[in-house]
């Protein structure tokens, strides 16, 4: 997936617009949740525990949708009312160890998109008369 669909980019802007200032700082707690988030599936469906995969994921889809990572809230939504299915029906969460294992690559994909739209690395290539090399004219004179 690329970066147009990992997230929609015009519910990013909106949310960036609107939380202004505090911006940065709430991207880091979904980053800070996130990984709590990841953590604790991940850990769940090792312990083959519906009812411990339900709130991360639940958690996980929320922040996701608020910043427009799509796909990400979508896999958490799967994770969540699956792992909700199996606690009712009392089963474990063996049909999701697929789809956990997904979970980290996207989540891991989405904050690398993140952090470049908040944090672009300008590429800077010394061109004629860059640093360290002849000025292609000199100051202040003519060129000929």
């Amino acid at each position: 997936m690329g970066a147009a669909e990992l997230v929609d980019w015009g519910v990013f802007a909106r949310v960036r617009t609107e939380l202004g200032s505090g911006f940065v700082r709430i991207l880091g707690y979904f980053r800070e949740d996130g990984v709590k988030s990841v953590d604790q599936i991940e850990q769940a469906i090792r312990d083959r525990s519906a009812a411990a995969l339900v709130l991360p994921a639940h958690t996980l889809k929320g922040e996701s949708r608020q910043f427009g990572a799509v796909p990400l809230a979508e896999l958490a939504e799967v994770i969540e009312m699956t792992a909700r299915r199996c606690v009712e029906a009392r089963e474990t969460p063996d049909e999701l160890i697929e789809k956990v294992v997904e979970l980290r690559p996207l989540f891991d994909a989405t904050l690398r998109l993140f952090d470049r739209e908040v944090n672009p690395i300008v590429e800077r290539r010394p061109g004629p008369g860059g640093f360290g090399r002849k000025p292609a004219g000199s100051f202040g004179m003519a060129q000929r």
